[in-house]
């Protein structure tokens, strides 16, 4: 019971077990065939990129997908022919051209991460012009235009992306019905439907194994079956498209809203639960913001393309005069603690998010009422409201890493109120996950906010709480 009450305290639900690395379910005979006869008809690759045969495809996932999102609506789409990478970009090639590294983690083999959607397109641009190519891409402040009739290095549309990752497939992951940590490197302990089939793991095709905590090098695993590594996993990838609901219009070629407030990123990465490694799974940051588990790969045009597509940014706008709100909902304590350490740095007002219902006490329950609620997208009704909203500018949102995103109470807190004009400066408790998911949660919530630098605490911080939340408050230029 003891032990019980000390795994409630944490921010995150983390394993109560030993967790024992193992494979995936071997696929069926019949599945195997499928992928060797794709593999079989994949092009051969050119100057080390793979060309792409285009063709028609089911975008999007089946309403009957576990752990599909309502902006994954299927829809028909045909690509055209491509050429793209094996390979996420390396460290050592982002280097070379940029001059600088700004990865988390340090490694010539690694993926370029931290990087922004703008440092992705100048790096597009600086490849280009080093091999005399044609750069594709112009920056006039928010507005970037893509030259299609370049010839030179660019990022996937969102449909060649997904495309690319299917590689002929039409499950929830290019190996079909499951992934494992021994397919693709993500947080291994949660495989795919874990959530569901916590302390009963039957019913699995695949079983907790490893976690890596840490970026591999990008020819890691077996690749998919046109040849491209790291489809899944190890980093996202940074797409062309602003994020917006699918036009569920018969399309070819679609590049997505023309206007927008966040860019889309594709794969999963290092830290993710496997549910958000599905081929359909959308996660979506504002184009200059970067982050340790988002990357790049790159694409070439495969015959000549003609027109330019012009995508202009709406740049939010955030007033700085008002007051600071810290507004938090915390279950075992540790988001409540930080809180209050935040609040003694700043002086500013405090909010706990209370419930009308609250979830339960005990451990187990609350595990499956906050998986429940997750996978239906459901909003708890709220007990206590913030007093004139409006006076506030800036608000530290807090909350635990459940199930590698935001506790629903969050998203029912983002609904209540009018964010447009205001900062979001995220801080999250968690034991190993960082920040999940949670930050695309946020940012697709909360479409006209400005989203600051977030803040990641493991537990509750024990004896760097108190520097880090100093540094963070610093990083944000907050008193």
């Amino acid at each position: 019971m003891i032990a019980k009450k000390i795994l409630a305290a944490l921010g995150i639900f983390i394993m109560a077990f030993s967790l024992v690395a193992c494979k995936g379910k071997d696929k069926t005979a019949d599945q195997q065939t499928k992928i060797s006869k794709a593999a079989a008809a994949a092009p051969a690759s050119q100057d080390g990129f793979i060309l792409v045969k285009g063709g028609t495809f089911k975008m999007g996932s089946p309403q009957d997908e576990p752990w599909r999102s309502k902006d994954e609506v299927q829809h028909e789409v045909t690509v055209g022919d491509f050429y793209i990478s094996p390979y996420e970009v390396t460290q050592k090639d982002y280097a070379a051209v940029m001059g600088n590294n700004p990865s988390n983690f340090k490694g010539e083999d690694l993926p370029a991460e931290s990087v922004s959607w703008l440092d992705a397109v100048a790096y597009c641009n600086a490849l280009s012009r080093r091999d005399g190519l044609k750069p594709v891409y112009t920056v006039d402040g928010a507005t970037v235009t893509w030259d299609r009739s370049a010839g030179g290095y660019r990022l996937p549309t969102e449909a060649e992306w997904e495309y690319a990752c299917r590689a002929g497939t039409t499950t929830p992951f290019n190996t079909q019905t499951s992934i494992s940590p021994e397919e693709a490197n993500y947080y291994g302990h949660y495989p795919y439907e874990i959530e569901g089939n916590y302390f009963s793991q039957g019913k699995l095709a695949t079983k907790p194994g490893r976690y890596r905590q840490t970026t591999v090098a990008v020819n890691s695993f077996s690749p998919n079956a046109w040849g491209l590594y790291n489809m899944h996993g190890n980093v996202s990838e940074w797409v062309w498209d602003y994020y917006g609901e699918y036009d569920t219009a018969a399309a070819a070629d679609p590049t997505g809203p023309p206007t927008g407030t966040r860019r889309v990123y594709r794969g999963g990465g290092w830290n993710d639960f496997a549910k958000n490694l599905r081929s359909a799974y959308r996660g979506t940051l504002p184009m200059e913001q970067g982050s340790f588990n988002l990357g790049f790969r790159l694409v070439k045009n495969a015959a000549a393309l003609s027109g330019s597509v012009i995508a202009s940014g709406v740049k939010n706008e955030a007033k700085q005069n008002g007051k600071i709100l810290i507004a938090f909902f915390s279950w075992g304590g540790n988001t409540r603690g930080i809180a209050q350490e935040i609040r003694s740095q700043t002086g500013a007002d405090l909010f706990e998010i209370e419930l009308a219902q609250p979830y339960s006490e005990d451990y187990n329950t609350v595990l499956d009422q906050a998986q429940r609620d997750q996978n239906i997208q459901a909003r708890p009704k709220i007990s206590n409201h913030v007093e004139n909203f409006r006076q506030y500018d800036t608000i530290l949102l807090g909350y635990p890493n459940w199930w590698a995103s935001i506790p629903m109470p969050i998203a029912s807190f983002l609904e209540e109120y009018d964010f447009t004009g205001k900062r979001i400066i995220p801080f999250c408790s968690h034991g190993g996950g960082r920040f999940g998911q949670s930050l695309t949660a946020i940012t697709k919530l909360a479409p006209r906010a400005v989203i600051g630098e977030p803040l990641s605490v493991h537990y509750s911080g024990r004896g760097r709480l108190s520097g880090d939340v100093a540094a963070w408050l610093k990083k944000n230029q907050l008193p």
